[in-house]
């Protein structure tokens, strides 16, 4: 089942013996986790036990789901890590009773819920244990959600928080912070905290109130460069460095940028309207409205200019020949100061 279908049967207290959660979104994990704690506890966290199967076999687990709760009421336990369903487990001081648990799948005790969250990108199908889960318990799915569901879950985050954000907004939020629910949540509940109920989001909100991720700050570094401005963009690259980004992986960042302005003015001089360079580049309406905007900033010589530049930065701190942060520093100065004639 997908995340949606298990959050509304757990919402509307249709809980089941068995859980099984599984895929690398740590949001929908959490979601689900927070939502079973507060359906099926009801603030009673007397009844709540937490594993980690990287620490305690699964034997341990199902003698606890099995004894009756001291304190009445229904038992939530929540066991994580489940090792023994990767293709390679990880090799663990101990070893997990694999038949005792696919006995207890099998026949479950009614005053305990077992949840079972494994945080991985993929598991071994092919196993017993693995196939048992799949056919005898609640299957969630949290795996990362696919780029073409991002804009729906935008618009899901802003109507439940009750907030509507401007077409431009959307855009930038999608590019921004599509790869992290979590962060997107959270930036969301910031916005809307700053509009209020009913509030608008306006592109001049975003901007200032959303946190900068590496890609906007790599989008602020082209700015930077075309008002030849050092000190901004050294600026910048201070913040860059305390997001623990390196400067290779900058100099990348710089250099998808400045190629994505090199393509659009290229297949604008061919006459390609927005629409049609959207399609040829597989790249998202945003980014090509941003690249449009800064293409006619630029010659085409002046940006295989910089393409050069980049590559031969990127070669030198790969070679050792630099100390890659002052390498970083003099490429800024060399694009910024032979940058005067962009034309």
């Amino acid at each position: 089942m997908s995340f949606m279908e298990v959050m509304k049967q757990v919402k509307k207290q249709q809980i089941e013996p068995l859980y099984f959660l599984y895929g690398s979104e740590a949001y929908f994990i959490d979601r689900l986790r927070s939502q079973l704690i507060a359906n099926i506890l009801k603030g009673d966290r007397e009844n709540l036990f937490v594993y980690d199967l990287e620490e305690t076999p699964i034997q341990e687990v199902i003698a606890d789901a099995e004894t009756y709760p001291f304190f009445g009421g229904q038992k939530l336990i929540i066991a994580s890590n489940p090792v023994f369903l990767k293709a390679k487990p990880d090799k663990l001081p101990f070893e997990h009773d694999l038949e005792a648990f696919s006995r207890y799948i099998n026949n479950p005790v009614d005053y305990s819920i077992i949840v079972l969250i494994a945080p991985y990108e993929k598991i071994d199908e092919r196993k017993k244990i693995s196939k048992l889960l799949k056919k005898n318990t609640v299957v969630a799915n949290c795996e990362p959600i696919k780029e073409s569901e991002v804009a729906k879950w935008i618009k899901t985050l802003a109507d439940d928080l009750k907030i509507t954000l401007e077409k431009d907004v959307y855009d930038m939020i999608e590019t921004e912070l599509s790869s992290n629910l979590r962060l997107l949540k959270e930036e969301l509940e910031k916005l809307a905290m700053y509009v209020g109920e009913n509030g608008v989001v306006t592109m001049e909100i975003a901007e200032k109130l959303i946190a900068p991720t590496s890609n906007s700050s790599a989008l602020r570094l082209v700015d930077a460069v075309i008002e030849r401005n050092l000190h901004k963009a050294i600026a910048i690259f201070k913040d860059l460095e305390k997001m623990k980004e390196e400067p290779i992986a900058l100099i990348g960042l710089l250099a998808y940028q400045f190629r994505t302005i090199l393509r659009v003015k290229l297949l604008k001089l061919k006459g390609y309207s927005q629409f049609q360079m959207q399609k040829q580049l597989g790249l998202h309406p945003y980014v090509i409205k941003i690249a449009m905007s800064r293409e006619n900033k630029f010659s085409t010589k002046k940006l295989e200019d910089i393409m050069n530049r980049l590559a031969d930065a990127d070669q030198i701190m790969k070679q050792g020949k630099m100390e890659k942060e002052l390498a970083f520093e003099l490429l800024l100065f060399d694009l910024i100061h032979k940058s005067s004639q962009v034309h």
